[in-house]
């Protein structure tokens, strides 16, 4: 039974349980029942908050990214200007919280963006949640003097969705590397956008 911390609504309490089931069963797992029942709520509860297995879906996409959103973009991110190791900085003390203390997000990541490339109807939906993250980092490298800042974001993101993907279910999941080593690599990849060929 999943117990409710305080200061957490219900609807918040059936999201969680979406995103730990999704986790730990896959999508098959994730039913209006199993949710009530890992919950320990009472049967319809889930169902009277998301009547259907689409708002059940967009429910868990919606908390996927609140609560990333507090790991992946913090205050500390650096305002605009910053340099290059502040931002390889930011971008490495973010992924590495996100890999040492929260892998389980990771993994309903991959389960919801997985389903949304079956469900176009969730694919808008979970399009429009992962712009919070796409849009400061676009900001973030047109600040630090990126000729490209679109394609220079979307390098920064693969190069990162990888990295995660292979410690979280990869090859490397048990190998997981320092924030000192995350934040090295990050120099090597904005220097070669910020002061590489490319560049100039």
């Amino acid at each position: 039974m999943a117990a409710r911390t305080p200061g957490t609504s219900r609807a918040e309490l059936i999201a969680d349980t979406a995103l730990a089931l999704l986790t730990e069963r896959g999508m098959r797992g994730l039913t209006h029942r199993a949710v009530d029942e890992r919950a320990g709520l009472p049967q319809g509860s889930t169902s009277n908050q998301a009547r259907t297995r689409q708002a059940l879906l967009e429910t868990a996409v919606r908390r996927q990214a609140e609560r990333e959103a507090k790991v992946l973009v913090p205050a500390k991110m650096p305002v605009a200007g910053g340099g290059l190791d502040e931002l390889a900085g930011a971008l490495a003390l973010a992924l590495h919280r996100y890999l040492t203390g929260h892998r389980e997000l990771l993994v309903s990541r991959y389960e919801l963006a997985l389903e949304a490339t079956r469900r176009p109807e969730l694919r808008a939906y979970y399009d429009t949640a992962g712009r919070q993250f796409r849009a400061p980092l676009v900001d973030l490298m047109r600040s630090a003097g990126s000729s490209a800042p679109e394609r220079h974001a979307l390098s920064l993101i693969s190069f990162s969705e990888g990295l995660m993907f292979s410690c979280a279910a990869g090859s490397y999941h048990a190998e997981v590397p320092s924030e000192a080593e995350i934040r090295r690599s990050f120099t090597e990849v904005l220097s070669g956008m910020l002061t590489g060929p490319a560049h100039r």
